[in-house]
């Protein structure tokens, strides 16, 4: 049954509880395949898996596998998002990017090609590389230096590269550099285009958790203020209008499904993770690596289905006033 949301999260008793319910139901679901978009993500144990809920006044609640690392991969997009919103406004990204769902696969190369000006959407590949291209800085290190920084402080940890994927993501991304150059043909990338593309190479090896995750998507959460640090990550502005792009296209081409089935915003990555974020309440993370067709955890999806019902997260579901 669903619970109608009240504004706040039930006890603390009783979200543990059904976070352990919810991961003990789900052990069993062997659905799915492990990304081999690069090869060193083939190589990851299939049947890791891990919940981790972190409310917005810092409280975690977790199951299973929430400390084993993992890359980051499009997960990373709508944290970039913000620091370049952040740092930019809202209107360069509405005028140089996007935010309207493109309606193809995440690495579409023709969703800039028959776009009527090469924008797409920062959910999707193109739009993220293209945002990435917008991060600050005088040289590509210190670019580099600003991102990882700001991400890191979404996760209240720093985060590191994994070197093994990072070394094969760079030397089999075939697919990003056509997009690169696509946006490159069309006028969509700020400054060198082979440094934007590495730097979104990186950002996506960077090393997390699905308890990192969590935190990050509660600092969306609370406005910006990762809630265990009390750092003002990004802004209020920024966060809602992060929250907003996410929507339209956080889970590539089952966004539209994943909205009337959870209700909530959500980014997910091949290499397992999904971060959903319920605005006023908490940030939740998982971690498995099992894809679905449209590469998002089928595992993660599921927990977030049922968590958003059990916890009363839905954004949409209300119940009328009793007269």
């Amino acid at each position: 049954m669903r619970r109608i949301s009240t504004g706040q999260l039930p006890t603390e008793e009783e979200v543990q509880r059904l976070v352990d319910e919810t991961h003990r139901e789900l052990l069993s679901v062997d659905k799915g395949d492990v990304s081999a978009v690069y090869p060193a993500l083939s190589n990851v144990p299939a049947d890791l898996f891990g919940i981790c809920v972190v409310s917005q006044t810092g409280v975690e609640f977790v199951a299973g596998d929430v400390d084993v690392p993992f890359a980051l991969m499009s997960v990373a997009k709508p944290f970039v998002l913000a620091l370049v919103v952040d740092a930019l406004g809202p209107d360069a990204v509405l005028r140089d990017i996007g935010v309207d769902a493109t309606g193809r696969p995440f690495d579409s190369v023709t969703a800039v090609e028959e776009s009527t000006d090469g924008r797409t959407n920062p959910m999707v590949n193109a739009g993220a590389i293209a945002t990435t291209a917008l991060i600050p800085g005088a040289d590509a290190e210190e670019r580099w230096r600003y991102l990882a920084k700001g991400l890191s402080r979404f996760a209240g940890e720093s985060l590191i590269i994994d070197s093994e994927i990072y070394a094969s993501a760079s030397s089999t991304n075939l697919r990003n550099r056509e997009i690169t150059t696509a946006l490159g043909a069309r006028g969509r990338i700020t400054g060198e285009p082979n440094e934007a593309l590495d730097r979104y190479t990186r950002q996506s090896c960077l090393r997390v958790t699905a308890r990192n995750l969590a935190v990050m998507g509660a600092t969306l959460a609370d406005g910006g203020v990762n809630p265990e640090t009390g750092d003002a990550v990004v802004s209020g502005e920024t966060a809602r209008f992060v929250l907003a792009v996410m929507a339209t296209a956080g889970m590539y081409t089952g966004s539209g499904a994943w909205l009337c089935e959870v209700g909530l915003p959500a980014k997910s990555g091949i290499g397992g993770g999904i971060v959903t974020v319920a605005p006023g309440k908490g940030g939740m993370g998982t971690y498995s690596p099992r894809l679905d067709s449209h590469g998002n955890s089928v595992r993660g999806g599921l927990a977030a289905r049922s968590l958003s019902e059990a916890l009363g997260l839905d954004l949409f579901a209300s119940m009328p006033v009793t007269p």
